[in-house]
């Protein structure tokens, strides 16, 4: 198999990234890395700058083999602007344009493209076969969620009066067909789950997609640190950006009674102060802020189980296979993707109501066996359909079949050893 030439254009990229698509999006280069490819990455530091308000300050960072190319236009928040409202790279076009031709690449996976060019973007890198990787919703969905007016899960189109409430300016060309037509240019589509997929499909997406999910790195042989609890009871863990989406609301009042365990919250964002204030005076409920990962790994290890009652449509669900990958159970919502990953697994339980999450809690609390088995159950299903070595062949067989479809017959024989899990 010879090395292939990727490039992947988003518009976040680590360390200048809000949420775990990005992180997902670092992986899946580093795989490819990893697998001899040679991998560069285009995204946009103006439009992390312009929805967080400052840039990190960044060393030299970890050497992980893939070109980073950070893209800084010099006009700061116009650029990302103008891609939202023309649907095209107006500042950094010509440049997109340059480095694609140059890199001579087989292959452009185009990711969240939302700030970096919007659908103009997908006409360049002509002659590669095109990807487009769907991380969130955003080919359906101005806001990129389905989370209507910010209150309610999005069951029919009112997209004018949604992205007024979401505070962002309406996107004319969403009603041209201009994306419909860019759309053309691309060879494969990806969702990360079937429940994103059919969910493309039932909001009018008109092209075929291919299911892939995310993974997590083979990186780490020995995650079970073999150190004490953190925490003095046993407890159930959620981790993730506090916002109001993400359902602890529901989560919380349970534990006014404890069931014999605690509730840690590891994680900060724009809700924490009311979910601190909905809190207060329940002792059993404890928040951890943001946690390092070396230390998270603790609390994965000594948790009863995971909770995920996340009321929004996600694309996939990660932070159930890294409770997975810790050999921990989860209790999910009944909502989203979530339902085929716990059903694939084997490793949770899912649940659509307050009661119904608060019976599983004791369930799991009481019967430590059965606990025990879920969470076996739940690693096994992580090697076999999330791990690195499982998912990385299936997506370079998606490339290989794009080319074959495309007559590239170079790069089909440069992936023809690829073997699907």
């Amino acid at each position: 198999m010879r090395p292939l030439r990727f490039c992947f254009v988003t518009t976040f990229y680590p360390p200048y990234h809000f949420g775990g698509d990005a992180i997902g999006i670092q992986r899946f280069a580093r795989g490819l890395v990893a697998r001899g490819h040679h991998v560069t990455v285009i995204h946009d530091v103006d439009a992390f700058a312009t929805l967080a308000g400052s840039v990190p300050e960044v060393g030299e960072g970890e050497q992980d083999g893939v070109d980073v190319v950070p893209l800084r236009s010099g006009v700061g928040a116009v650029s990302p602007l103008l891609s939202q409202q023309i649907g095209r790279p107006v500042v950094n076009g010509r440049r997109i344009q340059r480095i694609l031709h140059d890199g001579q690449f087989d292959v452009v996976n185009f990711h969240n493209i939302s700030l970096v060019g919007g659908p103009g973007v997908l006409s360049y890198g002509e002659g590669s076969v095109r990807l487009y990787m769907a991380h969130e919703h955003w080919l359906v969905c101005p806001s990129h969620v389905l989370w209507r007016h910010g209150r309610e899960l999005c069951t029919g189109r009112e997209c004018l009066r949604c992205v007024m409430h979401h505070r962002r300016p309406p996107q004319l060309w969403r009603y041209t067909g201009y994306l419909e037509r860019q759309l053309d240019q691309v060879d494969a589509f990806i969702a990360m789950s079937e429940f994103s997929r059919q969910k493309h499909h039932d909001f009018g997406f008109p092209k075929e997609m291919e299911v892939l999910p995310y993974f997590l790195p083979d990186e780490e042989p020995d995650l079970h640190s073999g150190t004490v609890s953190p925490h003095p009871r046993p407890y159930f863990l959620f981790v993730g950006r506090l916002e109001k989406i993400k359902g602890l609301d529901d989560v919380i009042p349970l534990f006014r009674d404890s069931p014999g365990a605690d509730l840690l919250v590891a994680g900060d964002g724009e809700y924490a102060a009311d979910l601190r204030a909905q809190a207060g005076g329940i002792e059993h409920v404890h928040f951890l802020g943001r946690v390092p990962v070396d230390a998270l790994r603790s609390y994965y290890e000594h948790a009863v189980a995971l909770i995920v009652p996340s009321v929004c449509y996600e694309t996939f669900g990660i932070i159930l296979i890294e409770a997975f990958r810790h050999e921990i159970p989860v209790l999910a919502r009944r909502l989203g993707p979530f339902p085929e990953i716990v059903d694939q697994a084997g490793g949770g339980e899912l649940f659509a109501t307050s009661t119904e999450l608060h019976e599983g809690m004791r369930r799991l609390l009481e019967d430590r066996g059965y606990r025990n088995q879920l969470a076996h159950a739940g690693r096994q299903a992580f090697e076999a359909y999330w791990s690195e070595d499982a998912v990385m062949p299936r997506y370079l067989d998606i490339v290989r079949r794009a080319a074959e479809r495309r007559g590239q017959h170079e790069i089909v024989a440069a992936l023809a050893p690829v073997e699907v899990v």
